[in-house]
């Protein structure tokens, strides 16, 4: 999806995210306590969903609806009739046992039957000239992998060259965790109706929704009070109140001491550049002193590179004890390695961990390290831990795939284990602190999956820590810092070829806001 396009959906959707069973008690709620029957939200929904298409393919006029046997494809049902009201083409493809539909599909379906158009058995065959295609198959209800004619209809759907609009959720990706339930259509746009799903939002949700649009449906404001969201979304547009709260403008009379010093240990033999990477994105967000403890081979390299920042070559645990001391935050972990200078250091900064209680980051090679400890799960005190699936599956013991599957509950699952804060990168990166809301962050861009973007991250973190931002708001702004500075970078340049640094004068600038 081209990123404006994307930029401009995210600008429209709600903040708060809700789980499948949340969002089916709020349809609920409207139903019993404001008098308003599931048919009217069903039509409100096919009519959202219609305005949709229109506006974004005017010329498409040929059109297939696949339609399930519940309350999804009722909502296919109305599209469907007023499609062919406004002069449409439609042929309507019917799956599943119609003896089994819901009360409310049935009320659409006879509406639709009224209007001239006779749902056909969906027979592995599409009509060769459709020039859209609509999704009403199964909705946010589905809780077993799609399989059968259900996966066949699927996969013709994703094959086919013309466009495809699903309403509510794309069939076959899971509504809570964002993943595919053994396949899932994907699609060109979402309609979302009530509320926005979580699964839209991470894992393969980002990748199967295309233009995500959001409908309430004119739903009264106080069924969102009584089941308050559990998920917020973070992006661009939540930015600015975090900035304006922790960045208010600098007095002037005032010095480096006041924007904190942090201590980023890092970069083994022929690793450097990972840790200059993440002291620099701590630079560029304000930190006042930043020191590398580093090989010795690497601290004059790196002070030369980049001669604002302190380098101390570190061969022995004792003047790193001393730098410990001396600094307000510490960051562990870009390029770093698992061998015997890196498990010197992170052994010295667990052993420090018993003296006080100053803020950590631990990233990369120190997770991987955390995840070897015999003694797990160990409570760190205030920390962020910033895995990717592949370091979170070694700190949860579990597959890659493990963790994919629930994103969300991997995410928390860290966090109960190591306390602080916990970061699970990736698309939609998920942000879990010990309580409610969890946070998903929807920018972003794949051309951000290149060597040096976690470090980035890193010392982004680390620098806001440093600023006294709170441990939780420091995961938050960071992440949402980076992800934007990374869809600017993309919105300008492309996706393909991105670099970390390209990322630093983006967000100096995004800190201006």
């Amino acid at each position: 999806m081209d990123i404006t396009a994307r930029q401009d959906s995210l600008n429209l959707l709600p903040q708060a995210l809700y789980r499948a069973a949340q969002s089916q008690a709020i349809d609920q709620r409207i139903i019993q306590d404001h008098g308003m029957s599931g048919l009217q939200l069903m039509e409100r929904a096919g009519t959202a969903a219609f305005n949709c298409l229109q506006a974004q393919w005017p010329e498409n006029q040929h059109m297939t609806v696949f339609c399930g046997v519940g309350n999804n494809g009722g909502d296919g049902y109305i599209l469907a009739q007023l499609a062919r009201r406004a002069g449409y083409r439609v042929v309507v493809l019917q799956l599943g046992d119609t003896a089994q539909m819901t009360q409310e599909a049935r009320d659409c379906l006879s509406l639709l039957e009224r209007s001239g158009i006779h749902p056909k058995p969906f027979d592995g065959t599409l009509p060769e000239d459709t020039e859209i295609f609509v999704d009403a198959l199964l909705g946010t209800g589905l809780k077993r992998p799609v399989t059968g004619e259900w996966a066949q209809a699927i996969e013709l759907l994703n094959a086919h060259p013309a466009p495809v609009l699903s309403l509510d959720i794309p069939s076959g990706l899971n509504a809570d965790s964002g993943s595919i339930m053994g396949t899932a259509v994907r699609a060109d746009m979402t309609v979302s109706f009530i509320t926005l799903k979580c699964g839209t939002m991470t894992g393969a949700g980002s990748d199967l929704c295309g233009i995500l649009r959001y409908n309430d449906l004119h739903a009264p404001l106080d069924v969102f009070e009584k089941i308050p969201a559990q998920t917020q979304r973070l992006g661009l547009d939540t930015l600015k109140a975090d900035l304006q709260r922790f960045f208010p403008p600098r007095r002037r009379n005032t010095h480096k001491g006041d924007y904190g010093s942090l201590l980023l240990i890092g970069g083994d033999w022929g690793m450097s550049g990972a840790v200059q990477l993440a002291a620099r994105a701590a630079a560029r967000c304000g930190t006042g002193k930043i020191r590398i403890a580093t090989r010795r081979e690497h601290a004059d390299i790196l002070n030369l590179q980049q001669p604002e920042l302190m380098c101390s070559g570190i061969e022995t645990t004792q003047p790193l004890e001393m730098l410990f001391a001396q600094n307000d935050v510490i960051a562990i972990g870009p390029g770093m390695g698992q061998f015997g200078w890196a498990q010197q250091c992170f052994d010295t900064l667990l052993q420090d961990r018993q003296n006080n209680q100053k803020p950590w980051v631990l990233d990369a090679d120190a997770l991987n390290l955390l995840a070897k400890k015999p003694m797990q799960p160990m409570q760190l005190g205030p920390v962020v831990l910033t895995p990717h699936p592949g370091e979170a599956a070694r700190l949860l013991g579990c597959s890659i795939q493990e963790v994919q599957q629930d994103r969300f509950n991997a995410v928390v699952e860290i966090q109960q284990r190591y306390g602080g804060v916990c970061v699970l990168k990736g698309s939609g990166s998920l942000i879990a602190d010990g309580g409610e809301p969890l946070y998903v962050c929807y920018a972003g861009n794949p051309g951000m999956a290149s060597g040096g973007m976690g470090d980035l991250l890193t010392g982004l973190i680390a620098g806001l820590l440093a600023q006294k931002v709170p441990l939780a708001a420091a995961a938050r702004l960071g992440v949402c810092l980076h992800a934007c500075a990374g869809d600017i970078c993309a919105q300008r340049d492309g996706e393909r070829g991105l670099l970390a640094k390209d990322l630093l004068p983006e967000i100096r600038h995004l800190l201006m806001l």
